[in-house]
């Protein structure tokens, strides 16, 4: 079972990270490249404590469905995303929070596992952590983008 994780140091505050990190809107558009949408449950805005989304995009040639719900949430500390449905046998996603200095400290830890017995195990650390890893980067930098700068305006005003 692989596990991604992933460290952010972004210079902006917490509350504003934490909101951020939790906004479909911006979701959208760190993985626009991928045709993502929301389409289904929470489509836009911030989503919260028991909330679901279920995401369309194309992945690895092919468009995919993914639905994750929020199963724990602590204000500006953390919250947590598992799938209920889509291509992966489970997936959870643990994001926490920590301010520093003139900083917010981000963490991702997410594991997931895929069907197909030993071929799948092969498909995952041949392929599909570093692609899984190069998504969070990506989604992790839009986030820093936005919240170093006014961008973040845009998103939450």
């Amino acid at each position: 079972m692989p596990t991604i994780h992933l460290t952010t140091v972004i210079y902006a505050p917490l509350e504003r990270v934490y909101d951020l990190s939790r906004s479909i809107t911006l979701h959208k558009r760190s993985m626009s490249h991928r045709q993502e949408d929301a389409i289904k449950g929470r489509t836009n805005g911030l989503i919260s404590y028991n909330e679901t989304v279920t995401w369309r995009a194309k992945h690895l040639g092919k468009m995919r469905e993914l639905t994750t719900k929020i199963t724990a949430m602590r204000q500006n500390e953390s919250f947590t995303d598992e799938m209920t449905d889509g291509d992966f046998t489970h997936m959870n996603h643990e994001h926490y929070f920590k301010q520093i200095e003139n900083a917010t400290v981000m963490i991702d830890i997410m594991d997931f596992g895929t069907p197909y017995g030993w071929f799948g195990k092969v498909f995952e650390r041949l392929y599909l952590q570093k692609y899984m890893t190069r998504l969070l980067q990506e989604r992790n930098n839009t986030i820093k983008d936005y919240a170093e700068s006014e961008k973040w305006r845009v998103i939450l005003d």
